[in-house]
């Protein structure tokens, strides 16, 4: 009897997972206006406690709050040398890799880093793939119920943040309409249209509604509609995104957020020109949407130094990458999300067994060992992929 209950442990033994000492490089975000960073001292804290290793590039969180000497009191590692990070086997990143931390890129590394397929070229792609590297793009890291964590947590900021950027506009130092959003007693508040209901727009909408404005959400999806409604606890305006109904609602509108997200690449333009011109004077849009070209037809990129531009009398705001305006939020929204993956990952003693056994993160992996695995860029850059369900299939 007794040798039956020990037997199945024995058995059990070698399954169990060898734990690896993770070594991590952090460097410093060069891309333009990019205030971020990847991991934040209290992140880098709980890895070192964990006996893995992160070096971190001087100044790399000073533009998101984050010292040397926080990062040094964690556990970290500080490089005077940028090429000094890339010496790691595991590099955390915000922007993509530039062309000049491209040559420091070593064999066989492993980067987490968004994508940014609007500005990708095909050269960088090739470059990676011919030093054996594996890339994972944070927009397509799903977690266990199939969302998109990273996502969502700098949607929600960019659906906050897009709402503070109109109330700040409508002032009359900003050229506006000197409106109070939320108004005061018997003075109306101001109206908002809101394009989309995703993510964005439904923190732009709870965002909006505490501040006291009055709400209107547009899109094409009822189901998404139908949930906002349900999340926000609030019974707003809703509507299909029709052509008459919205130029009508614009012309009324003191603000408009364009929050129209799409899974296939630029974002569809639903408001025309013509629409544009008949807005209020002073009122103001938000084109949450530029990082995917914008949804109206007058947007075009401006950036955190020069951030508005005002066509037909309307205040346009149309800066990608929203979420760095708020540099500290972010970061730490960010390293959270990636804290459990990284230390999932040790645990289970190699990025192999990581991928075996974690369908979410290996839906992020665009490049593994250098064979281009996404084949979204397949059909962009018409370079041949492989699924990685053929190069690492689960365990049966």
């Amino acid at each position: 009897m007794e040798q039956s209950v020990l037997q199945p442990q024995e058995s059990l033994a070698p399954l169990l997972h060898q734990r690896a000492k993770l070594f991590i490089g952090v460097p410093k975000e060069l891309s333009f206006q990019e205030n971020r960073v990847a991991l934040t001292p209290e992140t880098v804290a709980f890895l070192t406690s964990r006996n893995h290793r992160v070096v971190v590039e001087t100044m790399a969180g000073e533009k998101s709050g984050f010292t040397d000497q926080q990062y040094s009191e964690a556990g970290a590692e500080i490089a005077y040398d940028a090429e000094q990070v890339f010496k790691a086997h595991i590099i955390i990143k915000i922007s993509p890799l530039t062309q000049e931390q491209l040559e420091w890129v070593q064999a066989n590394q492993i980067i987490f880093s968004v994508l940014h397929l609007p500005a990708m070229k095909s050269e960088w792609l090739r470059t990676l793939m011919k030093k054996n590297v594996t890339l994972i793009a944070y927009e397509y890291i799903k977690d266990e119920s199939g969302r998109f964590p990273i996502i969502r947590a700098l949607s929600e900021i960019a659906g906050s943040a897009a709402i503070l950027i109109a109330s700040e506009y409508l002032s009359s130092t900003r050229d506006g309409q000197g409106l109070l959003l939320g108004g005061i007693a018997g003075v109306p508040p101001a109206r908002i249209v809101i394009l989309g209901a995703g993510t964005v727009g439904e923190y732009a909408t709870r965002a909006a509604l505490g501040l006291g404005a009055e709400v209107r959400v547009f899109d094409n999806n009822i189901y998404k509609l139908m949930r906002l409604q349900n999340n926000v606890g609030v019974r707003v305006y809703t509507s299909i995104i029709n052509p008459n109904l919205l130029s009508t609602e614009l012309s009324k509108a003191d603000v408009v957020i364009g929050a129209i997200h799409s899974e296939a690449g630029r974002a569809p333009m639903v408001v025309t020109e013509s629409m544009i011109s008949y807005m209020k004077p002073g009122s103001v849009i938000v084109d949450v949407s530029i990082d995917q070209g914008g949804c109206f037809e007058t947007s075009r990129v401006m950036n955190h130094k020069n951030p508005t531009f005002i066509t037909h009398g309307v205040i346009h705001y149309c800066v990608p990458n929203i979420a760095s305006r708020f540099a500290k939020t972010a970061s730490s929204a960010l390293s959270h999300v990636l804290l459990p993956l990284l230390l999932r990952l040790g645990d289970f003693g190699g990025f192999e067994d990581f991928l075996r056994h974690s369908h979410g993160s290996r839906n992020g992996v665009c490049l593994y060992n250098g064979l281009l695995t996404n084949e979204h860029l397949s059909k962009i850059f018409g370079i041949r992929y492989i699924p990685l369900d053929l190069i690492l299939p689960f365990p049966q």
